[in-house]
C-alpha cells in the first residue's frame, strides 16, 4: 500500500481530532468561559452541522482547484479554525473557530478519499477508503482521551493550539510528498445533487444518517451509561474508551478488506446484523469491567467497519460526486445524535440508549434489503435493455 495514502490518512487524523477533542475539554470550556456544559456541548453540534452544510457547497466552489493544492488549503483552513479557537476569549469567537475548522474538514475528507482511491486500482479501493477513514478512527481513539488528559495541563486553548500545529505540519509534508493531480471536470451544485434523484443513492445516504445517529447517540453518553451499568468511573472509563477506539481501528481495516473481497452489500449485511445484536445488549453486557471492555471493542469494530462499504457503494452508484454528500450525511447524523440521545435520556433514562441504537440499526438493515432489491431490479432492467439491443442488431 502506498505511503502516500497513509499520509492522506494523517491529514484525516488532523481534521478528525479537531472534531473529537472538544468532548474532552468541555468542562474546561464551561469553567473558563462561564457557560453551561450544555452550551459548551454545542461546540460539537456547531462543528457537525457546519461540516454537513459545507461539504457539498465547498466541494462545488473548489471544483476547479488542483487536487494537491485543495488538500493543503483545506488543512490550512482547519488549522486557522483551531487557531481561532486557541485564542478565543469568549464563547461566540470559539463557535466561529469551530465553524471554520469544520469547513476545512468538510473540504479535506472527501477530497482525500477520492485522491486515495485514484492512486490504487479499483480492486483495492475499499482498503484505500479504509486508510483515509483510519485517520478519523485514530482521531477518535486519541482525540477524546487526549482532550481529557491534556486539558487540565494545557487548557482548552493549548489543546486547540496543538491541533493547529499538527494540521500545519501535515500540510507541509503533503505539499512535499503528494503528486499534483489535475482537477476533475467542473461540476455545478445542481449536477452534484443530481445523483440524489436515484432512489438507491437516497437509500445509502439514509443508511449513513441513521447508522451514525444510532452509534453516536450512545457513544456521546457512554460515560454515564458505563456508570449506570457497572458503576465505572474515572481512569477505568478512559481505558475502556481506548478499548473502543482500538476496536474502531480494527473494524475500519477489516471493513475495507471485506469490501474488496466480498462486495459492499454482503459486507454490510454481516456488519449490520452483528451491530444490532451487540448494541442492543450493551446495557446487559457492560455490567463488569471485563464485559464492558469486550462489548466496547466489538461494538467499536462493527460500527467503524461500516464506512468503507458505504463509501464504495456510492462510488459504484455515482462516482466521486457523492462522496461529499455522504460526508454531510455522516456529520448530520453526528449533529443530531446529541439531541436525540438527550431526549431519550430525559424521557426514559440512559439505560434506553442501547435500545434506541438497536432500533436504528434495524432500520438501516431494512434499508439495506430495500437497496438490495432495487439493485437487483436495476440489473434485470439493464440485462433486458442489452438483450433488446442485441436482438435489434441481429434482426438488422
Amino acid at each position: 500500500m502506498s505511503a502516500r495514502i497513509y499520509l492522506l490518512g494523517a491529514g484525516a487524523f488532523a481534521v478528525g481530532t479537531s472534531a473529537y477533542v472538544v468532548s474532552g475539554v468541555l468542562p474546561d470550556v464551561s469553567s473558563e468561559l462561564h457557560v453551561s456544559l450544555t452550551a459548551a456541548g454545542q461546540l460539537a453540534t456547531a462543528f457537525s452541522l457546519s461540516y454537513a452544510v459545507g461539504a457539498p457547497i465547498l466541494s462545488t466552489l473548489t471544483g476547479r482547484w488542483e487536487r494537491r493544492t485543495l488538500l493543503i488549503a483545506a488543512l490550512v483552513l482547519a488549522a486557522l479554525g483551531n487557531l481561532i479557537a486557541a485564542v478565543a476569549t469568549d464563547y461566540p469567537v470559539l463557535i466561529v473557530g469551530r465553524v471554520v475548522a469544520a469547513f476545512g474538514a468538510a473540504v479535506y475528507t472527501p477530497a482525500a478519499t477520492l485522491f486515495a482511491t485514484g492512486l490504487l486500482p479499483p480492486e483495492e479501493r475499499g482498503r484505500a477508503v479504509a486508510i483515509v477513514f483510519g485517520g478519523l478512527t485514530f482521531a477518535l481513539v486519541l482525540g477524546v482521551p487526549a482532550g481529557s488528559l491534556l486539558g487540565p495541563t494545557l487548557g482548552y486553548k493549548g489543546v486547540f493550539a496543538l491541533i493547529t500545529v499538527i494540521a500545519v505540519l501535515v500540510a507541509i509534508v503533503e505539499r512535499a510528498a503528494l503528486p499534483r493531480v489535475d482537477a476533475p471536470p467542473v461540476v455545478s451544485l445542481r449536477e452534484r445533487f443530481a445523483g440524489v434523484t436515484d432512489r438507491r443513492v437516497q437509500i445509502v445516504l439514509a443508511m449513513t444518517v441513521l447508522g451514525v445517529l444510532g452509534a453516536f447517540s450512545v457513544y456521546i453518553y457512554i460515560v454515564p451509561l458505563l456508570k449506570h451499568s457497572a458503576g465505572l468511573t474515572g481512569s477505568v472509563t478512559g481505558i475502556l474508551l481506548l478499548v473502543y477506539g482500538v476496536g474502531a481501528v480494527v473494524g475500519n481495516l477489516v471493513g475495507g478488506r471485506a469490501t474488496d473481497r466480498f462486495g459492499s452489500l454482503r459486507t454490510l449485511l454481516v456488519l449490520l446484523t452483528g451491530l444490532t445484536a451487540v448494541v442492543g445488549t450493551l446495557d446487559l453486557t457492560m455490567t463488569t469491567e471485563v464485559g464492558a471492555a469486550a462489548a466496547l471493542f466489538i461494538w467499536g469494530m462493527f460500527t467503524w467497519a461500516f464506512n468503507p462499504p458505504i463509501q464504495n457503494l456510492l462510488l459504484e452508484l455515482g462516482g466521486g460526486l457523492l462522496i461529499s454528500l455522504n460526508a454531510s450525511a455522516i456529520y448530520l447524523g453526528a449533529g443530531l445524535s446529541a439531541v436525540v440521545g438527550g431526549l431519550v435520556i430525559q424521557a426514559f433514562g440512559v439505560s434506553y440508549l442501547p435500545l434506541l441504537s438497536a432500533v436504528l440499526s434495524l432500520a438501516v438493515l431494512g434499508l439495506l434489503f430495500a437497496l438490495w432489491r432495487d439493485s437487483a431490479l436495476q440489473r434485470v432492467e439493464e440485462l433486458e435493455r442489452e438483450e433488446d439491443i442485441y436482438l435489434t442488431a441481429a434482426a438488422d
